[in-house]
Protein backbone atom coordinates (compact mmCIF):
# COMPACT_ATOMS: atom_id res chain seq x y z
CA UNK A 1 0.00 0.00 0.00
CA UNK A 2 3.16 2.62 0.64
CA UNK A 3 6.57 2.53 -1.46
CA UNK A 4 9.42 1.30 0.11
CA UNK A 5 10.75 4.92 0.83
CA UNK A 6 8.07 6.30 2.88
CA UNK A 7 7.88 3.11 5.19
CA UNK A 8 11.68 3.78 5.41
CA UNK A 9 11.22 7.51 6.21
CA UNK A 10 8.47 6.51 8.21
CA UNK A 11 10.74 4.13 10.12
CA UNK A 12 13.40 6.83 10.65
CA UNK A 13 10.95 9.19 11.75
CA UNK A 14 9.44 6.84 14.32
CA UNK A 15 12.74 5.56 15.83
CA UNK A 16 12.13 2.04 14.87
CA UNK A 17 15.71 1.08 14.06
CA UNK A 18 14.74 -2.94 14.22
CA UNK A 19 12.91 -1.96 10.83
CA UNK A 20 15.18 0.88 9.12
CA UNK A 21 17.82 -1.73 9.60
CA UNK A 22 15.84 -4.89 7.94
CA UNK A 23 15.15 -2.36 5.09
CA UNK A 24 18.82 -1.35 4.75
CA UNK A 25 20.09 -4.83 4.60
CA UNK A 26 18.39 -5.34 1.16
CA UNK A 27 21.15 -6.06 -1.26
CA UNK A 28 21.41 -3.10 -3.80
CA UNK A 29 18.74 -1.18 -1.79
CA UNK A 30 19.02 2.65 -2.18
CA UNK A 31 16.61 3.43 0.24
CA UNK A 32 18.88 5.61 2.51
CA UNK A 33 18.62 8.11 0.43
CA UNK A 34 15.12 7.86 -0.30
CA UNK A 35 13.45 11.74 -0.11
CA UNK A 36 10.18 12.90 0.34
CA UNK A 37 7.97 13.33 -2.39
CA UNK A 38 6.56 16.70 -0.74
CA UNK A 39 9.44 18.01 1.10
CA UNK A 40 12.33 16.51 -0.45
CA UNK A 41 13.71 15.63 2.68
CA UNK A 42 15.58 12.61 3.52
CA UNK A 43 15.96 10.62 6.42
CA UNK A 44 18.86 12.52 7.37
CA UNK A 45 17.29 15.75 7.45
CA UNK A 46 14.33 14.16 9.83
CA UNK A 47 17.22 13.10 12.27
CA UNK A 48 19.32 16.34 12.28
CA UNK A 49 16.02 18.39 12.89
CA UNK A 50 15.43 16.68 15.90
CA UNK A 51 19.09 16.44 16.51
CA UNK A 52 19.34 12.92 16.76
CA UNK A 53 23.22 11.64 16.93
CA UNK A 54 22.54 8.48 17.07
CA UNK A 55 20.54 7.75 13.82
CA UNK A 56 22.11 10.79 12.02
CA UNK A 57 25.98 8.39 12.38
CA UNK A 58 23.37 5.71 11.78
CA UNK A 59 22.05 6.91 8.57
CA UNK A 60 25.89 7.51 7.52
CA UNK A 61 27.38 4.78 8.25
CA UNK A 62 24.84 2.74 6.18
CA UNK A 63 25.69 5.58 2.87
CA UNK A 64 23.55 8.36 3.65
CA UNK A 65 24.56 11.53 1.35
CA UNK A 66 25.13 14.46 3.33
CA UNK A 67 25.06 16.79 0.22
CA UNK A 68 21.37 16.31 -1.00
CA UNK A 69 19.13 19.04 -0.45
CA UNK A 70 15.70 19.39 0.46
CA UNK A 71 13.09 21.01 -2.48
CA UNK A 72 14.56 24.64 -0.32
CA UNK A 73 17.95 24.04 -1.17
CA UNK A 74 18.48 23.26 2.63
CA UNK A 75 20.70 20.16 2.82
CA UNK A 76 21.12 18.27 6.54
CA UNK A 77 24.25 20.60 7.08
CA UNK A 78 22.80 23.69 6.93
CA UNK A 79 19.97 22.43 8.72
CA UNK A 80 22.40 21.20 11.52
CA UNK A 81 23.91 24.93 11.17
CA UNK A 82 20.42 26.68 11.51
CA UNK A 83 19.76 25.44 14.46
CA UNK A 84 23.36 25.44 16.12
CA UNK A 85 23.64 21.96 16.66
CA UNK A 86 27.43 21.49 16.42
CA UNK A 87 28.45 17.88 17.09
CA UNK A 88 25.53 16.97 13.83
CA UNK A 89 27.85 19.23 12.16
CA UNK A 90 30.69 17.74 13.22
CA UNK A 91 29.44 14.53 12.21
CA UNK A 92 28.37 15.67 8.99
CA UNK A 93 31.44 17.07 8.24
CA UNK A 94 33.33 13.99 8.77
CA UNK A 95 31.09 12.31 6.75
CA UNK A 96 32.47 14.36 3.17
CA UNK A 97 29.68 17.01 3.74
CA UNK A 98 30.52 19.97 1.12
CA UNK A 99 31.15 22.92 3.26
CA UNK A 100 29.78 25.83 0.73
CA UNK A 101 26.62 24.40 -0.74
CA UNK A 102 23.67 27.42 0.00
CA UNK A 103 19.98 27.14 0.62
CA UNK A 104 17.85 28.47 -2.28
CA UNK A 105 18.94 31.89 -1.00
CA UNK A 106 22.69 30.98 -1.44
CA UNK A 107 22.98 30.83 2.53
CA UNK A 108 25.86 28.42 3.61
CA UNK A 109 26.13 27.07 6.58
CA UNK A 110 28.77 29.52 7.70
CA UNK A 111 26.41 32.67 6.87
CA UNK A 112 23.56 30.74 8.87
CA UNK A 113 26.15 30.60 11.89
CA UNK A 114 26.84 34.18 11.37
CA UNK A 115 23.60 35.21 11.65
CA UNK A 116 23.08 33.47 15.07
CA UNK A 117 26.48 34.81 16.35
CA UNK A 118 27.44 31.16 17.17
CA UNK A 119 31.10 31.41 17.78
CA UNK A 120 31.76 27.79 18.35
CA UNK A 121 29.82 26.73 15.02
CA UNK A 122 32.04 29.53 13.45
CA UNK A 123 34.98 28.12 14.47
CA UNK A 124 34.12 24.48 13.56
CA UNK A 125 32.98 25.17 9.97
CA UNK A 126 35.97 27.71 9.12
CA UNK A 127 38.38 24.76 10.59
CA UNK A 128 36.58 22.29 8.50
CA UNK A 129 37.30 24.04 5.18
CA UNK A 130 34.07 26.67 5.07
CA UNK A 131 34.68 29.60 2.99
CA UNK A 132 33.69 33.09 4.76
CA UNK A 133 34.28 35.05 1.50
CA UNK A 134 31.69 32.83 -0.36
CA UNK A 135 28.64 34.82 -1.14
CA UNK A 136 24.95 34.55 -1.07
CA UNK A 137 22.30 35.64 -3.36
CA UNK A 138 22.26 39.04 -2.13
CA UNK A 139 25.92 39.44 -2.49
CA UNK A 140 26.93 39.45 1.11
CA UNK A 141 29.51 36.97 2.62
CA UNK A 142 29.43 35.09 6.17
CA UNK A 143 32.70 38.49 6.22
CA UNK A 144 30.57 41.05 5.34
CA UNK A 145 27.65 39.63 7.72
CA UNK A 146 30.30 39.52 10.91
CA UNK A 147 31.66 43.15 10.17
CA UNK A 148 28.08 44.61 10.03
CA UNK A 149 26.91 47.60 12.39
CA UNK A 150 25.39 45.73 15.34
CA UNK A 151 27.44 42.65 15.03
CA UNK A 152 29.88 41.88 18.07
CA UNK A 153 33.48 41.87 16.83
CA UNK A 154 33.70 38.66 18.52
CA UNK A 155 31.90 37.13 15.34
CA UNK A 156 34.60 38.38 12.85
CA UNK A 157 37.56 37.74 15.08
CA UNK A 158 35.99 34.04 15.63
CA UNK A 159 36.27 33.84 11.63
CA UNK A 160 39.70 35.15 11.38
CA UNK A 161 41.26 33.40 14.23
CA UNK A 162 40.04 29.87 12.82
CA UNK A 163 41.12 31.04 9.24
CA UNK A 164 45.10 31.87 10.98
CA UNK A 165 45.10 28.40 12.90
CA UNK A 166 44.03 26.86 10.17
CA UNK A 167 46.99 28.44 7.81
CA UNK A 168 49.40 27.77 10.73
CA UNK A 169 48.60 23.62 10.69
CA UNK A 170 48.60 23.83 6.83
CA UNK A 171 52.16 25.39 7.49
CA UNK A 172 55.05 23.09 5.79
CA UNK A 173 58.67 23.44 5.64
CA UNK A 174 60.66 21.26 3.27
CA UNK A 175 64.56 20.45 3.90
CA UNK A 176 66.38 22.14 6.56
CA UNK A 177 65.92 24.92 8.60
CA UNK A 178 68.75 26.62 9.93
Amino acid sequence: MYSEGYQFLQAVKDREGDEATEMLSQPGTTLVNTRDITSGETGLHITVDRRDLTWTKFLLQKGANPNIADNRGRTPLIAAAQIGWVEGVQALVDAGARMDIGNETGETPLISAVHARNIEMIEVLVKAGADPDRADNAGRTARDYAAMPGVSGRVLSAIERSEASDEESNTRTYGPVF
